[in-house]
């Protein structure tokens, strides 16, 4: 089974690849990439059967490197392994796998047994394995009532990235009162006080933000990816 680790982190890069060579022989050929911009490179040319897959990548990320694989095969086998948990990344995978494969996720604080568990049960046994912590996250993303809608996705990251309503409107081809429904909806979502009135609490706007970052709809790395695609909208889009 042609077996990629995708890791920038050299040191644990090269503990991956010591320890499926050891624990499970049966990956092979096995081949560490450091960068996602590799990985998209070498996707162009060979398919993989199975991606031992970091999130934060140089390049490119996990996830548009998981959809650019899957895209082109469905039953590509991905473990994501990575540090964070946060809810954004879980949402964003979950949109992306098709049923025709499984996957996995491990976090990286999880001991090397664990590793050996998530990588076997999705290269051998063909079963999802989810870390415990993550199977939380999912539920909440996905399942729970404050998870958001794709559209209340949508504008908690216009909101963080500083639109007004008339901007959330234009980019997202609404009406100024469609722009201002959905953050009423992204609002009641998370519990955020609405009144704008003199001596308010606080501002809903920056209460949205400040509860997307918390529970991890949001992050640095996300919004940094949004802003970039905001900008090339906005080159496309000028008056």
């Amino acid at each position: 089974m042609k077996t990629w680790i995708v890791e920038d982190n050299a040191t644990l890069r090269r503990h991956a690849e010591t320890l499926l060579r050891e624990r499970i022989p049966s990956l092979t050929p096995l081949i560490a990439i450091s960068t996602g911009s590799e990985a998209l490179v070498r996707l162009e040319r060979e398919p993989a059967d199975l991606l031992l897959l970091d999130i934060q990548l140089p390049g490119a990320n996990g996830i548009e490197i998981a959809r650019r694989a899957w895209k082109s095969r469905p039953s590509t086998r991905i473990v994501f392994w990575s540090q964070f948990k946060d809810e954004v990344y879980v949402r964003r995978i979950s949109q992306l796998i098709p049923p025709e494969t499984v996957y996995g996720f491990v976090l990286k604080t999880s001991p090397d047994e664990k590793l050996v568990q998530a990588v076997r049960a999705v290269a051998c046994e063909e079963q999802c394995w989810l870390d415990r912590e993550i199977r939380g996250v999912q539920a909440r993303a996905l399942q729970s009532p404050s998870a958001l809608t794709e559209a209340e996705a949508e504008a908690l990251i216009d909101v963080a990235l500083g639109l007004t309503d008339r901007g959330i409107a234009r980019r997202r081809y609404l009406s100024r009162r469609g722009a201002q429904n959905r953050l009423h909806s992204l609002y009641l979502r998370l519990g955020v006080e609405r009144d704008e009135e003199p001596g308010s609490l606080y501002s809903p706007r920056n209460r949205a933000v400040f509860e997307g970052l918390r529970r991890g709809l949001i992050n640095p790395d996300v919004l940094a990816e949004e802003s970039a695609a905001l900008d090339l909208w906005l080159a496309e889009n000028s008056e």
